[in-house]
């Protein structure tokens, strides 16, 4: 109907996931400086996989042994092996649904606009935003205080008394960080995720070797798997170490890692999937049996910090762990760009003008400030509470637990509609009834030790609580 003289039009503010084909350049309409921006679609499946192996296989690997130390040798494995079945299984499922909807006319490249086109249900989207938003944030915080840490612990090394703090770590990696995060796009990411692949399989070695060093020396505590005497602080033990693995096989984000590559998307992700799960098989195992295995019950969130311990020397060649921490430093900061390219795309869609060019001054001023602003939250935030090993807990039993365990078996069966009699809709029901209550259990059991640990900190600590 026309307006009448004077009259505005109403703003739309609600979803675009009804609004026919959706293609990179055409989500949301021409307008959408998200997709044509931050997710524009020129990868190869390589690059997927570059992608993927930096947003799984990173330096939180290194919590691996600290996973164990609260399951034991058996539970650890088969947890360990589980997580890792399911999580490809998930991932599969996932990129045959986002091919489906493809070959249906309608390429999505958002998982909320996945989520609420499949369910059918505008609450979807939000929620999905919500819990990307929280997976963002959290790692984005993780990655900014693990690489503090890790200035420190060099630092601690070369200067044993020297004055400088944890949180002023924490500032000079936020600097780098802030200066990495104008690159415009996730494709434009690919060569440093490439770098941050061979970072990840470099440091993986040197840990390993100076774990089984360190295993072998007098130097540490005689080792002891024993788990905790009470059943129920065992059970809560087993819980948040299940939701620590779940937070390091997560990702959240693999409809916008399979949205930077060229159309046809189709059969390419799986061949991204193998190349991501061949470094995982080559680097998790190794690293969580080795860690484990060199200090039992008393490893750290950070085996790296029981490598180069706060009261004694270093129990590996020095030159070994100051080449592992440089390593994990620079993967971290990659890590960090991978997981804000949700937040930025959500930013840009709202902030940028698609009909200007991608680095006008239109553009990049906001650009500018709203991911400089972005970056400096995270890292207040992981000055100010620095629980590394709780925080992923936290972040795998309230956000990588529902989007990559649950949501994508719901998606499948909903999308694909195999028989409800099939050994397909059989298992995806079975495992979203599991998670479901792996997940609840995870939540309760992280939280719990997060308050258990609040005693033994204060703001801005220059250390980081296990």
């Amino acid at each position: 109907m026309p307006l009448a003289h004077g009259e505005v039009a109403p703003v739309d503010f609600s979803p675009s996931f009804q609004s026919g084909p959706l293609f990179p350049k055409e989500e949301g309409g021409a307008g959408d400086a998200g997709a044509s921006f931050v997710l524009e679609s020129k990868g190869t499946w390589w690059h997927a996989g570059f992608h993927l192996t930096t947003a799984i296989v990173g330096p939180t690997i290194l919590t691996l042994p600290y996973a164990f130390r609260g399951m034991g040798w058996g539970l650890g494995v088969v947890s360990l092996t589980v997580v890792a079945v399911v999580t490809f299984y998930s991932y599969f499922l996932m990129s045959r649904v986002l091919d489906h909807c493809e070959k249906q006319g309608r390429r999505h490249i958002r998982f909320r606009e996945l989520a609420a086109d499949i369910l059918g249900s505008g609450w979807m989207f939000y929620f999905v935003i919500f819990v990307q938003a929280a997976i963002n944030t959290g790692v984005g915080i993780g990655c900014i205080l693990l690489a503090g840490e890790c200035l420190k612990l060099m630092y601690s090394n070369l200067c044993p008394d020297g004055p400088l703090k944890l949180y002023q770590f924490i500032g000079m990696v936020t600097v780098v960080m802030i200066v990495l995060s104008q690159l415009p796009s996730f494709h434009s990411l690919r060569h440093i995720n490439l770098v941050s692949l061979l970072l990840s399989i470099g440091y993986t070695s040197l840990v390993v070797v100076a774990s089984i060093k360190a295993g072998y020396s007098t130097k540490v505590p005689p080792k002891d798997y024993s788990l905790e005497e009470s059943n129920s602080d065992r059970a809560f033990s087993i819980f948040t170490s299940i939701s620590i693995l779940a937070s390091i096989f997560g990702n959240g984000i693999l409809p916008e890692i399979q949205a930077t590559l060229a159309p046809p998307a189709s059969g390419k992700m799986v061949k991204g999937l193998l190349m991501c799960y061949s470094v995982i098989f080559l680097t998790f195992y190794s690293c969580a049996i080795s860690g484990y295995w060199a200090f039992g019950n008393k490893v750290s969130s950070n085996v790296l910090k029981s490598l180069m311990p706060d009261d004694g020397p270093s129990l590996a060649p020095t030159w070994m762990l100051g080449l592992a921490a440089i390593f994990v430093l620079l993967q971290l900061l990659a890590i960090g760009l991978v997981y804000s390219q949700v937040a930025y795309e959500i930013m840009e869609k709202n902030s940028a003008d698609a009909k200007q060019a991608r680095f006008s001054k239109r553009n990049l001023l906001p650009r500018l400030i709203l991911r400089t602003v972005y970056m400096v939250f995270c890292a207040f935030f992981a000055a100010m509470l620095p629980f590394f090993g709780d925080i992923n807990g936290v972040i795998g039993a309230i956000g990588f637990i529902p989007l990559d365990f649950i949501l994508p078996m719901v998606l499948y069966n909903m999308a694909l509609k195999p028989s409800r009699t099939s050994i397909t809709f059989c298992v995806n029901v079975f495992i979203m009834v599991v998670f479901t209550c792996v997940g609840t259990m995870g939540t309760f059991s992280s939280v719990r030790k997060l308050i258990l640990d609040a005693h033994q900190f204060k703001l801005f600590s220059n250390d980081v609580v296990d």
